[in-house]
């Protein structure tokens, strides 16, 4: 009863944590797009969110700097996949296929994840879980409207499902790192993988070119002119560090899988807030959406989450996925 008692409270805590999670990831995209009708590229704000965000957490980078020999690979791979790739591959299918398609392929992540726990990892999944990837992404094809935008770019699509896989490599990371008997502590992998990924970044987004004029101005946020760096300071501080922090305590307490469904929410979130704060209206099929992905959501979390598995791992294996409007997060 005591034992069941703790998956309990440690269920309670992981689903907080990601709903968290997917509130600050879903709200840095009413931050960034003011910033990108500013006059910034969306690959520059990117840049600014990630290395803004790992200059807060140098302090954790120092004091957690063990973990660059003891677990390297780890590091590296949440850096390049986790928090570059993911950035890199999203923006660049964008140029070349519709928002909503570029979206909706992301968010095929839950699906992957279930993937790679049943055959790579040979793990059973619950039914709950697969009912809840199937309703989250249904759900997220309807609120990014995805029959919008219908003429396909091969290469868009390659690079859409290369952002898909690249938040595969988050959930799985971020559960893996809490592996064996002297897990990674989330603080420092967080801290080097944002690290590596603003390195990974500046090469990519080239930020000595950008207009750093911007910043010193206002942008337009439903009908009130703010300043640039309170966006930006939104962006880094909540939309980032807060966002990855939850994001990853949340895998660590549920599962991949659970993680993965509830992140779907991060899409609908965004869509609502832009509704609210940027007059972009939703129909009602992105109503509909939006409900079917909860109902997603909420039955995936019904599955039994990791850490009940004391015995053979897995008679559960929830959902997954993360993140934001057209900036990603």
């Amino acid at each position: 009863m005591q034992v069941s008692g703790g998956h309990s409270r440690q269920r309670k805590v992981g689903l907080g944590l990601a709903l968290v999670s997917a509130l600050t990831f879903g709200g840095s995209g009413v931050a960034a797009k003011p910033l990108i009708e500013a006059g910034l590229a969306p690959l520059e704000v990117t840049w600014l969110r990630v290395t803004g965000a790992a200059l807060i957490l140098l302090p954790l980078a120092w004091r957690h700097r063990r973990l660059l020999t003891r677990r390297p690979a780890l590091l590296v791979g949440f850096g390049l996949l986790a928090v570059a790739g993911v950035q890199a591959c999203y923006f660049a299918a964008l140029s070349r296929i519709p928002v909503g398609v570029a979206l909706l392929v992301e968010y095929l992540a839950p699906a992957l994840v279930l993937g790679w726990v049943r055959f790579v990892q040979r793990r059973p999944v619950s039914r709950a879980a697969a009912i809840g990837v199937v309703l989250a992404v249904g759900g997220l094809a309807c609120v990014v409207e995805v029959w919008s935008g219908l003429s396909f770019n091969a290469l868009g699509l390659l690079l859409a499902f290369g952002a898909a896989f690249c938040q595969v490599g988050y959930f799985v990371l971020s559960d893996h790192g809490s592996d064996g008997q002297d897990p990674a502590d989330p603080l420092g992998v967080i801290a080097y993988g944002l690290l590596i990924g603003a390195v990974a970044l500046t090469v990519v987004g080239r930020p000595w070119g950008m207009d750093w004029t911007v910043l010193t101005g206002g942008a337009d946020l439903a009908g009130a002119r703010v300043p640039a760096l309170v966006l930006l300071a939104w962006i880094v501080l909540v939309a980032t560090v807060i966002a990855y922090l939850t994001g990853v305590l949340s895998v660590r307490r549920l599962s991949p899988q659970v993680a993965g469904v509830l992140a779907c929410l991060e899409a609908v979130i965004a869509t609502v807030l832009a509704w609210v704060l940027l007059d972009e209206h939703l129909g009602l099929a992105q109503v509909v959406g939006g409900v079917v992905v909860l109902a997603g959501a909420l039955i995936a979390q019904t599955s039994t989450p990791k850490a009940a598995a004391a015995e053979p791992v897995a008679a559960s294996a929830p959902v997954e996925g993360e993140r934001e409007y057209t900036t990603g997060g």
